[in-house]
């Protein structure tokens, strides 16, 4: 593999996020305003801000039209676009060749319905989606190949209930339908230790039932060093054996959202026979690359895949680079 791999990789993801939120149409515009023209030839600066604007902007469109199904109380008056985020990512691993990841994700506080929803949007892997699965175990950050029809464009309303408890009603691709009842708690003990627990009962129709447990311990060592603990469990009606995956990670802080982490990661499945059928290595490094909200991140890990008992079990470098727009 040639010394410049992530060097290309990181080049290539700048320019393909660009030119993707340059060609996003400006959905937020009146109708009947006249189209503007053609603008000169943009510093790479102004595309990037123009570019976050329009996408905020196209979002916060959405958001107004959505909510005014619910009534007449200007979105201004309490409406809000939070937690946004674009990011594409590429990808490659020695036994999976090389991969794109484009996510989209975006909650959206709404003035008519607030008092007992909330509405999301997004593109994302949707068997992540749907199964609820912790960030880390996304297949982007397990640098696993997705296939094109693992991604689509995913949208629908949450519901904030008491006791910790929020439920979701969604759609996936093709206007499959998907829905979710969650339960999260967080706790803190003396010596520092932070435990998150989130279990999710969810249905799809390829599914059916099923039910994700997520445990997270983290464990700060000091100001800028902490470690964390990661695991998730996964069965449904459809595969009754339990998928399970593993995050043992080192995460040091440098400040300015610069941060360098080492993260082991298993993964199982249960009477595979074959043990893990994934583990492996990788570090990763993020910072800001313009301001405070375009970041880059580099990673590189290394793998030993046996999917099943009939493949020997192998090795695999991996190398990665994602751009993430906040907004």
């Amino acid at each position: 593999m040639k010394r410049n791999w992530p060097r290309r990789l990181l080049l290539a993801s700048t320019g393909c996020l660009l030119l993707a939120a340059q060609c996003s149409p400006s959905w937020a515009a009146d109708a009947d305003k006249p189209m503007p023209a053609d603008p000169a030839p943009a510093e790479p600066i102004a595309v990037l801000e123009s570019s976050r604007a329009q996408v905020r902007a196209t979002t916060e469109w959405i958001a107004r039209g959505v909510d005014s199904w619910f009534g007449n109380r200007p979105f201004e008056d309490g409406g809000k676009v939070s937690d946004g985020r674009l990011s594409l990512g590429l990808l490659h691993r020695q036994d999976q060749g090389t991969d794109y990841a484009l996510r989209f994700n975006v909650r959206l506080r709404l003035p008519n319905a607030e008092k007992f929803a909330f509405l999301f949007i997004g593109r994302d892997d949707q068997r992540d989606v749907i199964t609820d699965q912790p960030t880390a175990f996304s297949q982007q950050q397990r640098l696993i190949r997705n296939r094109p029809e693992d991604e689509s464009f995913v949208a629908g309303l949450g519901l904030n209930l008491p006791n910790s408890v929020d439920a979701r009603i969604g759609f996936r691709g093709g206007l499959k339908p998907y829905a979710q009842v969650r339960y999260n708690k967080s706790w803190t003990s003396q010596n520092g230790l932070q435990t998150d627990f989130r279990e999710t009962l969810f249905w799809a129709k390829d599914d059916r039932l099923g039910l994700t447990t997520a445990l997270s311990l983290e464990q700060p060592l000091s100001t800028s060093l902490s470690l964390r603990w990661l695991g998730a469990f996964t069965i449904t009606q459809a595969a009754p054996k339990l998928d399970m995956s593993s995050n043992l990670g080192a995460y040091q802080s440098f400040g300015g959202q610069r941060l360098l982490s080492l993260e082991a990661l298993l993964n199982a499945v249960q009477g595979s026979g074959v043990g893990l059928s994934d583990y492996g290595l990788q570090v990763k490094w993020e910072q800001p690359i313009y301001r405070q909200w375009l970041l880059a991140e580099v990673l590189a890990g290394h793998f030993w895949p046996r999917p099943d008992v009939a493949t020997p079990r192998t090795r695999a470098w991996a190398l990665g680079a994602t751009l993430k727009m906040t907004f």
